[in-house]
């Protein structure tokens, strides 16, 4: 089988604009994933850029980037549009979607993204999570992964902003790093978003609203999401040490 990993990254952002660029370690946040991503040998590694500016940097620094058009309501669309320019011959089966904003994401962590779609023929689309800490499971911007047994089944139940039954666990901390087979891709880009992604601006739920499958493995690191300034200077403090 031939896998790509595409990372999806784009200038906007209502939180921190411009991040993809941002420095770290005297390299652009962009370039450090990119970097992440050949580190796990797991196929051939592509940026989808929302922004020639992205284009150019990746490019400098000799990795391959696709530039994508600006507006698409999610990464999983944006990484669709690039595999097609990348792979018009459909050569490519598996694609992992790495999101731009994960400059210490764990080559191992990338790796069970693709192992999970390998051992289990249900799944349609793979996904990480990580056991949540007490600091984040009130925290409406980290997204949770509902599992009612994960030693039973990987099948993710729900993802939720914010818990109401703390009780019954089951709850994880969602990482959005997604493995894709491509049939599943081209399905999930031609459904129309659903109301719960609307309303809670996870893209994912557009697959599970649509009775897709998506298993999740459990990793110890959770890396750091860069969406904030002060994301930023905790990277920036991580990857200096």
């Amino acid at each position: 089988m031939k896998n790509v990993i595409i990372i999806p990254s784009r200038m906007e952002s209502s939180r921190l604009p411009g991040k993809p660029l941002a420095e770290i370690e005297g390299l652009p946040m962009i370039v450090h994933v990119y970097h992440r991503a050949l580190e796990a040998d797991c196929g051939e590694v592509i940026v989808a850029a929302g922004d020639k500016e992205i284009c150019e940097v990746i490019k400098k620094h000799g990795g391959e980037a696709i530039l994508t058009k600006s507006s698409h309501p999610s990464g999983s669309d944006r990484i669709h549009e690039a595999l097609n320019i990348f792979d018009p011959e459909k050569n490519y089966e598996n694609i992992i979607n790495l999101q731009g904003d994960l400059p210490n994401i764990k080559k191992d962590a990338i790796k069970k993204i693709l192992l999970l779609l390998y051992s289990d023929e249900s799944t349609d689309i793979s996904t990480l999570g990580a056991n949540i800490g007490p600091n984040d499971i009130d925290n409406p911007n980290v997204v949770k992964a509902i599992v009612r047994d994960y030693k039973r089944s990987k099948k993710v139940d729900d993802f939720v902003r914010t818990i109401d039954d703390k009780k019954n666990g089951g709850i994880y901390h969602h990482i959005g790093v997604y493995g894709y087979r491509r049939q599943a891709l081209e399905r999930f880009v031609h459904l129309k978003q659903s109301v719960r992604e609307k309303k809670k601006k996870l893209e994912q739920l557009r697959a599970l609203d649509n009775n897709m499958v998506i298993s999740i493995e459990l990793i110890d690191n959770i890396p750091v999401g860069v969406d904030t300034e002060e994301d930023l200077n905790l990277i920036r403090k991580k990857m200096g040490e």
